[in-house]
């Protein structure tokens, strides 16, 4: 009763992780189902030996889990990505978290009512 399904990317070597959304519905038919979604834009094994990542379209990729159902999202934040400990080229940086946030609430209402 006290689990979720977290879909974090699939890497199939050419260091990019691939989130394919074909498999939300059948996840959820389990347990509820959230998106990682900055670890999901994480670039690993670069040439540097330093993971990289697509920090541009975590929107992108928060939306299309909100559109493809998925009961929750997890992303990475930090005041400054640049500094970070681990992880930060694929970070959002804090600054943009509240319009972010404001924008994926009004798209997950949206898309409750379609489903409704």
């Amino acid at each position: 009763d006290q689990v979720i399904i977290t879909d974090r990317g699939t890497m199939f070597g050419y260091q990019d992780m691939i989130v394919d959304f074909r498999g939300v519905p059948t996840m959820k038919q389990y347990a509820p189902v959230v998106l990682d979604v900055t670890h999901s834009l994480q670039q690993p094994n670069q040439a540097s030996g330093v993971t990289g990542g697509r920090p541009a379209l975590i929107s992108t990729m928060a939306r299309a889990g909100i559109a493809a159902g998925v009961d929750g999202l997890f992303m990475e934040t930090h005041f400054d990505p640049s500094i970070a400990k681990s992880d930060g080229a694929n970070m959002l940086p804090l600054d943009r978290l509240d319009q972010l946030l404001t924008q994926l609430t009004q798209l997950r209402e949206t898309v409750n009512l379609i489903n409704s």
